[in-house]
């Protein structure tokens, strides 16, 4: 079997603050400990399966935060970033058995977390066919494209409240929960067991239920704080200003979705 692995940090036990997501800050470390041990605990769920082959995206700010040497020797890390479309799922393509997502979180203007956003704090929303989208869905699209199933997700409540609305078949933990500026979590080794199972349990679910349906048409639009931005952002090829402070886009391919976002967010 072939698992895909994308892993965030705001999302993870315990992570309340942007200084515990900085690499030049003190509180760091320990996050990020915590962070390879949460994805550790979802490789070991698959590799008591099968023999796997997997592949681990460290997908937060610089792309170098897990530590491999704490990952099973089967554990091929992608570190940094290719600047490509595909950003957080960097090489994913339809040779997966399943993607799973670690440390995800709230996307923007979502209050689920302290640290909600989507791909950046510079803008204030993005939507897709009237609904606001969260890094998890952005990505979660790139899997139904490839038509690979989403099997796990960790991360906030409110996030895994949202992913059960889309499939209710697709495993969850919530391993902590977003309370105005602060966060309540559960244990860290808890949220490992429970990762770890959760992970194990998902592989083994029906493909078919896993899948999440790509719309027809998608609708984007993206939300800027400051009128220029959308002005400038609006000369994108196919691009519209729809107020002063939001750009539409429409397309019937996810690709050219994600190829606006890539230049205009």
């Amino acid at each position: 079997m072939k698992l895909y692995i994308s892993a965030d940090i705001e999302g993870i036990t315990g992570v309340t603050h942007w200084d515990e997501t900085s690499k030049n800050k003190g509180d760091y470390s320990q996050f990020a400990d915590q962070m390879t041990a949460e994805v550790r605990a979802a490789c070991e769920g698959a590799n008591e399966l099968d023999e796997m082959e997997i592949i681990i995206k460290d997908a937060h700010d610089s792309g170098r935060n897990l530590d491999h040497n704490g990952l099973p020797m089967n554990v091929r890390l992608i570190r940094g970033w290719d600047e490509g479309l595909f950003s957080m799922v960097q090489e994913l393509d339809d040779s997966f058995d399943g993607v799973a997502f670690i440390g995800y979180h709230s996307g923007a203007g979502m209050d689920g977390s302290p640290l909600s956003h989507t791909l950046t704090t510079g803008i204030l929303s993005i939507s897709i066919n009237g609904k606001p989208v969260d890094e998890f869905m952005l990505h979660a699209y790139i899997a139904a494209y490839h038509k690979v199933p989403v099997i796990f997700l960790s991360g906030d409540k409110s996030l895994c409240q949202e992913v059960i609305k889309i499939n209710p078949f697709i495993e969850t933990v919530a391993v902590k929960e977003g309370r105005g500026n602060s966060t309540i979590n559960i244990h860290p080794e808890r949220a490992i067991e429970l990762i770890k199972a959760g992970v194990k349990k998902g592989l083994v679910k029906e493909k078919g239920d896993l899948m999440i349906q790509l719309p027809e048409e998608f609708n984007v639009e993206v939300e800027y704080p400051r009128h220029y931005e959308a002005r400038r952002n609006s000369f994108y090829p196919g691009a519209s200003l729809l107020n002063s402070t939001t750009v539409g886009f429409t397309t019937d391919d996810y690709i050219e979705v994600l190829r606006f976002l890539h230049f205009t967010v």
